[in-house]
């Protein structure tokens, strides 16, 4: 057995991010204000080709403002995926709002199939709004997450988005760099097609600011809205004068130095991650009882996390191979417990849950660093050979 741990996803900080971050030191600009934050917000709108960017403390901050800017209140609800990290569907609570939970296809992502049959049959449109029949609440908006860099099916959602009047948030906080290679949305970057969508660069993420997210949009009013909201609502920042409850969701500085020296390397991380998922697929997938599971052909993915399959076939479950491969040093997880399963969302409303229980109960999430070797990976696949 090797001595070497391989951990799941951490960062890769071999660029510019030392020089940046002691700039920052040295010229003091270490909080919210900075140059580095609008240049940073700049990048990020020029690299994902969309109209603008407002920076924030995390993910589910950039979400919390999106469906405050989108005007979802307390009266309103919003459909959500099951299968996805619970920050992306808690702020919907957040402004008051109640989520229903969807399920997912293959893609990992909301099944597109079943929220147009859901919407045609559980709900009426009326009056330009559509109202669920069972609570007699507005829809307002559809929250969809592309889950481990994958892409839900954007082209179907936008037309029943445009079909029922919805507002379509995306959760795009796995797959900044995923875009379109074919169809409709050609060109177009995960996040940018939507009314708004939502970047993160935690830890694990494949670009990362230490903490910190991104709100995008080719709407300018949405952005203006956000960027005010997210510095505290100030009319007037001289004499202190706030026209609305606002937030302290901006930016460091120096968050915003590491994404800078991180943006730059990013084109290289996703071809190690590629490199590295299509060894692992090549290799797994000859294997009796396990399957990398694919992204979307109409992508170019930016293969954040790698999804094993581990079918009912294979010598162990789930929970045994997870043990297994820690006891070689090999870090993995499960996929997220479902959040309609959670005790906060016991309540909610569900519309058919089948497929998303069956890959919480047979995907795990294997190494898949932008810094892992060949040699790791190596590793990791002679570990999955030996069982």
């Amino acid at each position: 057995m090797s001595d070497k741990f391989i951990p799941l996803s951490v960062p890769n900080l071999k660029g510019n991010e030392l020089k940046y971050v002691t700039h920052a030191v040295e010229t003091e600009w270490v909080s919210t204000g900075g140059p580095y934050i609008n240049e940073f917000e700049e990048k990020i709108a020029e690299y994902a080709k969309c109209k603008g960017a407002v920076s924030c403390q995390n993910g589910t901050a950039g979400l919390h403002t999106a469906l405050i800017v989108c005007d979802v209140t307390k009266d309103d609800e919003v459909i959500v995926p099951t299968l996805t990290f619970i920050a992306a569907v808690n702020p919907v609570r957040y402004v008051g709002a109640e989520p229903i939970f969807m399920d997912c296809d293959d893609s990992l992502t909301m099944d597109v199939d079943k929220l147009r049959t859901f919407c045609e049959n559980e709900c009426v449109f009326q009056n330009n709004k559509l109202m669920n029949k069972t609570t007699k609440k507005h829809i307002k908006a559809v929250l969809v997450v592309h889950v481990f860099g994958n892409s839900a099916d954007m082209e179907s959602i936008m037309e029943i988005a445009h079909t029922f009047n919805l507002k379509v948030i995306e959760d795009a906080t796995e797959a900044i760099g995923t875009y379109y290679i074919s169809g409709k949305y050609k060109g177009k970057h995960a996040g940018t097609i939507g009314d708004i969508g939502v970047y993160s660069f935690n830890g694990n993420k494949i670009m990362t600011t230490g903490g910190g997210g991104m709100i995008v949009s080719n709407n300018e009013d949405l952005l203006s809205r956000a960027k005010h909201l997210t510095t505290q609502a100030k009319s007037d920042e001289l004499y202190y004068t706030h026209d609305e409850i606002g937030f302290n969701y901006r930016m460091t500085n120096l968050q915003a130095a590491l994404g800078l020296a991180q943006l730059e390397q990013l084109e290289d991380f996703i071809k190690t991650k590629k490199r590295n998922y299509e060894y692992y697929k090549k290799e797994l997938n000859n294997l009796d009882g396990l399957k990398i599971l694919n992204f979307n052909e109409d992508i170019r993915p930016n293969y954040w996390f790698y999804g094993l399959y581990i079918k009912d076939s294979f010598k162990l479950n789930r929970d045994e191979l997870i043990s297994y491969l820690a006891s070689h040093k090999i870090q993995t997880r499960p996929i997220w417990g479902l959040i309609n399963e959670q005790k906060p969302y016991l309540d909610v409303q569900v519309y058919q849950i089948n497929k998303a229980k069956d890959y919480l109960n047979h995907i795990i999430n294997i190494p898949c660093s932008s810094n892992l070797s060949i040699e790791d990976v190596t590793m990791v696949i002679n570990c999955l050979k030996g069982i």
